[in-house]
């Protein structure tokens, strides 16, 4: 596993879910965005964080009972204490968000115990509540019911699936107000650095339309485009 430096984390937060999907794209992955999911809380930070991973099977009436939360040992309980200060939990629920995965209490402890953010495709609860706290919180829907009506935890630290996208542990993740990506851990450094490139040169574009200019020869860029660039890249600034 390759750890993220900490210069490219911080330039993952200035870089759209957009420019990694394409970055990624051109790497051969086509599956590394979270669907079905959106971001409730617009106003918190950007998320960025290692994939800690929880998963969640269908509930049966014999197990799933309001008595499984009282001691140690649910894992629900057990990945909100466990997941590390900067990662991500990532809750496969099976894309079934007609109950929660979680409330505004276990959200409050995830963001006071420093957790970069959390997603899943299935429901959260006290979702006016969450919305409010400094904790980027991506849900499928907002739910009432909780967990035990529909969810059965399993187990965490193994792969999943989120929204259709494979998640393995120490992935990294990360969301925008567009929606949440998956990069493989082995290459997030290049993946960082190229995007921070890309969205620089984007910037640059997106003013160059703004002042009238074709979108031909510009985006994708021509040799003479590409020489432009590169000489405004150098001046000072």
């Amino acid at each position: 596993m390759t750890s993220l430096s900490a210069a490219n984390r911080e330039a993952l937060k200035k870089t759209s879910t957009a420019t990694l999907t394409t970055v990624l794209f051109k790497r051969g992955f086509r599956n590394v965005f979270i669907q079905g999911v959106f971001l409730l809380n617009r106003d918190g930070p950007r998320m960025v964080g290692e994939a800690f991973t929880l998963r969640y099977i269908p509930a049966r009436e014999d197990l799933d009972q309001l008595g499984s939360f009282e001691g140690r040992g649910h894992p629900q309980r057990e990945a909100i204490e466990a997941c590390p200060p900067g990662n991500v939990l990532v809750m496969d629920a099976r894309r079934d968000a007609s109950a929660a995965t979680g409330g505004d209490i276990l959200m409050t402890r995830l963001m006071v115990r420093g957790v970069a953010g959390i997603v899943t495709d299935g429901g959260l609860r006290d979702s006016y509540t969450i919305e409010k706290l400094a904790l980027p919180a991506y849900c499928a829907a907002r739910s009432a019911p909780l967990n035990l009506v529909r969810h059965h935890a399993v187990d965490s630290q193994l792969p999943i699936g989120c929204g259709g996208v494979a998640v393995y542990p120490g992935d990294i993740v990360v969301g925008d107000p567009e929606g949440v990506v998956v990069i493989p851990a082995k290459i997030a450094n290049e993946v960082a650095e190229e995007a921070a490139a890309q969205t620089l040169f984007e910037d640059w574009v997106e003013d160059k339309v703004k002042g009238g200019r074709s979108i031909f020869g510009l985006y994708p860029p021509s040799a003479e485009t590409r020489a432009e660039f590169d000489a405004w890249r150098k001046k000072p600034r």
